[in-house]
């Protein structure tokens, strides 16, 4: 059991219920959490970002309709009072949350959280000056409705040399019903601290709580993707779960993507210095070509002005302006609400969000070595892919700043395979294989992956197909999604290989598993054409690799949904996939339905029209055929016009 207050309480915050507007409506269950950071220890190692992980995630959760409980750097009396007020308060609750950020550490398979008041010389000491994490849990199984355990207390063992029995990182726990228990990386490990405000766990927590309509198990997914591809393989968050139902932390309907999000928001509103922020952001995305000729003519007129909108138009603008900026966490979206709606909607919500925000030039050499040398397929919610073409534009100074992250953090190995990248970009091939080879011996997983197809063309070093496998089933092993595709394709190949193309599914399934989106795309083509599972499986991977960021899968959907010979045939279905492919894809479902509109059945082009006019852009008649009018309509619903409420299923 919980022990009994022992002292007066201090650092002790309660959030009263305060919901968005726009959540408030659909949120009809009690949600409540206890909440817990601790940095600033008394008598150990004090810590960085659990204060700042801890006081931005109860932001957040307030804003999704939590009743808060922050406890920020507190002793053991005041987590024994805090967890005693959460018990009673979830007795009723629907959906109850526990987050710990802080020291921990485990002991014969307890896992054990750490005031910043203990003080920890003898064996007997851990159990009175700790709080056991099962005793935390065996008060939330009490309580009726679904349980999340949020664990990012796996750092290094702050009472090393002092007790033999402390094990690095948390055991595993959990089989009771109802709850989800994740921890920041796998048990038994230790996870990192971070670089900037939050630790890389929370940072991609925060980064996709609000993704409208994202059910916790697909979140769960994408916080792992962010964490793997952010520390290149050193840290993979895991989690147990007996969840009996579907849970959304924020239950609107889902929308477009962010990129595209903010390409509608810009384009609306014809604003350059979002449209600049599109392309500094997304410097691959599928509107880029749009966003540069839209500012090279914006710079040759010398002037444009942000248009006016009237006050209807103007509201609605508001909301998909705020919905971006709390989505995305990009300060510099906050920051223009706040200068484009003084007297805002969300005013109050904006100033609580732009304070749990880094300004661009934080996080020091580590947070420019990322934005300059991430590679593309390590892009995350915070960080876009950089193209190599990109990158060799700002080489030098890419190297100079991975250098110096390199430096500043020896134990995450990542900041010299990022080094290694910009290295190559300044034209110096040699010494970037010695830096790959560095990293990937200390285990990176971008390293190895780069490594491997460096030797397996013969790029700067001899080819060498046998070792680049090598590196391939390594990088494999250890939870690549890129080097279990390779992977794949060598054994779906034969090339210097027997063929094994069990196994190369499996690894394009593995892939998918730790949320690949071109290894489900891959898995959806491979059962459309006969080649994995049944055919019918295809339109499922094909969703899935929809919901991982692949908008290429909607044309593919679609294909499907109108032909109907694998899956039932739906028109509407069609349309839906095809509508959102040209808001989101890099221009292939606008092709399609331009100029190759006899290409698809005249049903499924007539409800494109029926949804475009429901929109307010196309006019003429319904007829399932192409036309000026129908591309023009297209063009507007491309370019700022879409509209998720026309896609009725």
């Amino acid at each position: 059991m919980i022990r009994t207050l022992r002292g007066s309480v201090v650092s002790l915050f309660i959030f009263s219920l305060l919901p968005l507007a726009a959540l408030a409506q659909q949120i009809d269950e009690r949600r409540v959490a206890l909440i817990i950071g601790n940095s600033d220890y008394e008598n150990v190692i004090p810590l960085d970002n659990p204060g700042n992980d801890a006081s931005d995630l109860s932001v957040a959760l307030e804003g999704l309709g939590f009743e808060i409980y922050l406890g920020l750097d507190v002793g053991d009396d005041e987590i024994v009072d805090l967890t005693n007020r959460f018990a009673e308060a979830i007795a009723t609750a629907d959906v109850s949350l526990f987050f710990y950020a802080g020291h921990g550490f485990q002991v014969g398979g307890q896992n054990y959280l750490v005031p910043i008041d203990a003080i920890i010389q003898k064996a007997e000491d851990i159990t009175e000056q700790t709080i056991r994490l099962q005793d935390i849990l065996d008060r939330m199984e009490a309580a009726p409705g679904i349980k999340f355990v949020f664990l990012d207390a796996c750092r290094n063992n702050p009472f090393e040399g002092t007790l033999n029995t402390i094990s690095e990182g948390l055991a595993r726990i959990g089989n009771a019903a109802d709850f989800l228990i994740s921890f920041a990386t796998q048990p038994d490990n230790v996870a990192y601290d971070g670089t900037g405000r939050n630790s890389f766990f929370t940072e991609a927590l925060l980064s996709h709580i609000y993704t409208p309509g994202l059910d916790v198990n697909d979140l769960m997914i994408a916080v792992r993707k962010d964490v793997l591809a952010a520390t290149g393989g050193r840290q993979i968050p895991w989690e147990n779960s007996s969840l009996t139902r579907q849970f959304r932390f924020d239950p609107r309907p889902p929308n477009v993507s962010p990129e595209t999000l903010l390409w509608q928001v810009a384009a609306n509103s014809g604003d350059p210095q979002l449209l600049q922020l599109y392309a500094e952001r997304y410097p691959e995305g599928t509107h880029l070509e749009q966003v540069m000729a839209f500012l090279d003519t914006s710079a040759d007129a010398g002037n444009v002005q942000s248009r006016d909108f009237a006050k209807a138009e103007r509201d609605e603008e508001e909301e998909r302006l705020w919905q971006l900026a709390q989505r995305s966490r990009m300060r510099p979206l906050v920051e223009f609400y706040l200068e484009q709606y003084p007297q805002g909607k969300y005013l109050r919500d904006a100033r609580r969000l732009i304070a749990t925000l880094p300004s661009e030039n934080e996080g020091g050499a580590a947070r420019l070595c990322e934005r300059l040398a991430t590679h593309p397929h390590d892009a995350t919610a915070r960080t876009a892919g950089v193209p190599m073409g990109k990158l060799q534009q700002h080489a030098i100074k890419a190297v100079n700043a991975c250098q110096a992250a390199a430096d500043a953090n020896p134990d995450l190995p990542h900041y010299t395979a990022l080094l290694a990248r910009a290295t190559i970009a300044a034209g110096d091939a040699e010494g970037a294989i010695r830096l790959y080879r560095v990293a990937a011996e200390r285990g990176d997983l971008r390293a190895m992956v780069s490594l491997g197809l460096m030797t397996e063309a013969g790029h700067g070093v001899p080819e060498n197909k046998v070792a680049a496998l090598r590196l391939y089933n390594r990088a494999a092993r250890l939870g690549s999604p890129d080097a279990m595709i390779n992977l794949a394709v060598v054994l779906f190949e034969g090339a210097g290989v027997e063929k094994d193309e069990e196994r190369a599914v499996q690894l394009l399934k593995d892939a998918a598993d730790l949320g690949s989106a071109r290894a489900t795309f891959n898995l959806g083509v491979l059962a459309r054409d006969g080649i994995v599972g049944e055919p019918s499986d295809a339109l499922k991977y094909f969703r899935r690799a929809i919901k991982a960021g692949y908008p290429r899968a909607y044309v593919a959907s679609a294909n499907l949904l109108d032909e109907g010979q694998i899956a039932p045939r739906d028109p509407g279905a069609a349309a839906n996939m095809l509508l959102r492919g040209v808001a989101e894809d890099n221009g292939l479902a606008m092709e399609l339905l331009t100029e190759k509109t006899s290409g698809w059945s005249r049903e499924t082009i007539s409800a494109v029209q029926e949804r475009l006019k429901a929109a307010g852009f196309y006019t003429s008649v319904i007829d399932g055929l192409g036309g000026p009018n129908f591309s023009a309509a297209l063009d507007k619903w491309r370019n700022g016009g879409f509209d998720a409420d026309v896609l009725v299923e």
